[in-house]
């Protein structure tokens, strides 16, 4: 294995923009979540959280479940040569788990991870190689919010007449569906098939599913990750606290989110570079959201967008499905 790694970076990371995006951040007091993967301490301290809470890792049934669907999408691939295209990739196990699953039912395989961490994409990158070629993963850093050339970067990797598999997994909790589906929906052409997975709210009552499932979210490796990122910025842990709420979705109303706040209790001036961002006690920096779904709900969202459910898998505890996703044509 060579001890060089080429990454391409898009110019949605370049320090320039990143530099905005943070400023944008602490002016609208609502934080990219893009910012709680950026260094490396950051990624580490997901990566614990993941390997505690992640029900793929936790849950047999739901490793069973990812299984399933990474096994009909390999029989649905017409082509022998497939390429793999993880989205928001994070340390990319699940990638690395269909890669393993294709690679058995005969395909060759080419694999993308993409994210906007550097370090969770070579993370992700040294997973897939005991599946695929070192020549033949192509690591992308981007920011698939702002990168608005993303079709035309991935068809510019050397990968001819390759079947798509665009994986995003774990990514549709956190991105708001009005801003980030059209963006998705865009992306995929006629016959790319997409395995998206949803955090789900539990049993027959949506709010009363949320709450059970909080937990998972309101504990201390939630909150050392969260934190990080202000206590980077010269935050102490004195200035406030982590508060977990659960709210319902401005633009879709049958939609709702779990929130974290970070409410001040003393006043804190953070400076970034030349800017100054006072914030006063009583004051409060949105930190993180996570929506949860239901089945029901991922199929009419889907649907609003132009996109199709062709299958689904939900495991037993009703916490965590995976859906499989085409384009909708003018005649479905």
């Amino acid at each position: 294995m060579s001890s060089i790694v080429q990454l391409a970076i898009h110019a949605s990371q370049f320090p320039e923009n990143v530099r905005r995006d943070l400023i944008e951040s602490l002016r609208l007091r609502q934080v990219n979540h893009k910012f709680h993967y950026d260094s490396v301490k950051q990624a580490h301290r997901w990566l614990a959280l993941h390997r505690a809470y992640s029900p793929f890792i936790t849950d047999t049934d739901c490793a069973a479940v990812y299984d399933r669907a990474f096994e009909a999408v390999a029989s649905r691939l017409p082509n022998r040569l497939g390429h793999v295209i993880g989205l928001g990739c994070g340390g990319g196990q699940k990638d690395a788990r269909l890669l393993e699953v294709l690679g058995k039912s005969g395909k060759e395989l080419c694999y993308t991870p993409s994210d906007v961490s550097s370090a969770m994409v070579l993370i992700a990158r040294q997973a897939a190689l005991e599946w695929i070629e070192e020549r033949r993963c192509f690591p992308l850093v981007c920011d698939l919010a702002t990168t608005g050339d993303l079709q035309s970067v991935l068809e510019n990797i050397p990968v001819q007449d390759a079947a798509r598999v665009i994986s995003l997994f774990g990514m549709l909790p956190n991105f708001e569906p009005q801003l980030f589906l059209p963006l998705l929906a865009a992306l995929i052409r006629t016959g790319d098939h997409m395995l998206v997975s949803a955090n789900l709210a539990p049993g027959g009552d949506y709010r009363e599913g949320i709450e059970r499932i909080l937990p998972l979210y309101d504990n201390t490796l939630t909150r050392e990750w969260l934190i990080t990122f202000l206590l980077d910025l010269g935050v102490d842990r004195e200035d406030g606290g982590i508060h977990f709420t659960i709210e319902t979705d401005a633009t879709h109303k049958d939609l709702k989110r779990i929130t974290a706040h970070f409410k001040f209790v003393r006043r804190r001036e953070i400076e970034v570079e030349a800017e100054h961002f006072r914030f006063e006690a009583g004051d409060r920096i949105r930190l993180f959201f996570s929506y949860r779904h239901t089945p029901a709900l991922i199929h009419s969202l889907l649907a609003s967008y132009g996109l199709k459910v062709l299958d689904e898998w939900i495991t037993r505890s009703q916490e965590e499905g995976v859906f499989l996703v085409t384009r909708r044509n003018s005649s479905s």
